[in-house]
């Protein structure tokens, strides 16, 4: 890592800001339509941003990673979540309607092959994919692992996290009755679910708040309360995915699943501090997958953002550029 990342923010250490050449509201059927955009060089190398959440949507400065010379970068909103409709709906809106809302994409778009990156959830969707079409992916760039495991969502709504945020925890958890702490998804489900939209709201906050304090190491404590549209698609669809496991068909199958994609290269930038995805997923990742890269990033945390993972994914990328020939892009 650049050491002087440190000393920059995020935003000095990515590519100039730049306008899509092409958006588009895609039907995938179920009644969803999602947003869809292209920016970059029309011919350039294919590469598709899968962003976290679930349930976070994509910004402008997700463009900003990529040499805009070089690649033709595809974001997309998924079901549910920013510019995408309905809003905040989970009819219809599981993993595997997002692994096929992908495909649709690609094959929209021409693509034969393509890169992921993506990022928290968004690893965790570029993995299901890359397991389920593994002669689509080319190349994967993963940040801040999520491998939706039981014992991953038992640290961060469970109250590992919280042994090290004992306020920020106790704010989270005064929200429900002490006799349903027990399982803190469900307890939260049930508001976020009420069909009480000021309810909901409320509860969405608190969500939402609950995960973004905890995201980077730049700063300490509630960040502001998120507008009420954001939180609300943010709380229940991360809520919902959580409360059915990522529906997956079973705990661990990512890691089970990497012979599936043993052949692929990735790389894996993952912060020391990350207190929302620890470094354990993406180290025993790593370590099954024969071909990908850990890169450790210290003194960093979750969030995107932050300058040494900003630096570290810019890095990232511009070595695929150069192996784009060899990767048979």
């Amino acid at each position: 890592m650049d050491k002087s990342a440190g000393q920059k923010r995020a935003s000095q250490l990515l590519y100039p800001p730049l306008d899509p050449f092409d958006q588009r509201m895609l039907d995938v059927g179920d009644g969803h339509r999602i947003y869809v955009e292209q920016c970059g060089h029309p011919k350039g190398i294919p590469v598709v941003v899968l962003h976290g959440g679930p349930g976070g949507g994509c910004s402008p400065a997700m463009r900003r990673y990529f040499d805009p010379e070089e690649f033709r970068v595809i974001l997309f909103d998924q079901r549910g979540c920013g510019r995408s409709r309905p809003h905040a709906s989970v009819t219809a809106n599981t993993t595997w309607h997002l692994v096929q809302d992908i495909e649709t994409i690609r094959t929209a778009l021409g693509i034969d092959r393509w890169i992921l990156f993506g990022g928290s959830w968004g690893a965790t969707l570029a993995l299901i994919y890359a397991q389920t079409h593994p002669d689509r992916v080319a190349y994967l760039a993963l940040r801040g692992v999520f491998l939706m495991t039981q014992a991953e969502l038992d640290w961060f709504y469970g109250g590992g996290a919280g042994q090290f945020w004992p306020d920020l925890w106790a704010r989270f958890a005064e929200m429900i009755p002490m006799d349903e702490r027990g399982d803190m998804i469900e307890a939260y489900h049930r508001r976020l679910f009420s069909g009480d939209l000021m309810l909901e709201t409320r509860y969405a906050r608190a969500w939402a708040s609950w995960e973004n304090a905890l995201a980077s190491i730049d700063h300490d404590g509630p960040l502001g309360e998120a507008p009420a549209d954001y939180a609300r698609a943010f709380a229940r669809l991360e809520n919902h995915y959580f409360r059915n496991r990522g529906f997956l068909d079973r705990d661990g199958q990512l890691l089970q699943d990497i012979p599936l994609i043993a052949h692929i290269p990735a790389t894996i930038v993952q912060g020391r501090y990350d207190m929302v995805c620890p470094p354990a997923s993406a180290w025993a990742l790593a370590e099954r997958w024969g071909r990908a890269d850990l890169r450790m990033v210290p003194l960093a945390g979750h969030a995107l953002s932050e300058p040494g993972i900003s630096a570290e994914l810019v890095r990232t990328m511009r070595g695929v550029q150069r192996q784009a020939a060899a990767l048979g892009l």
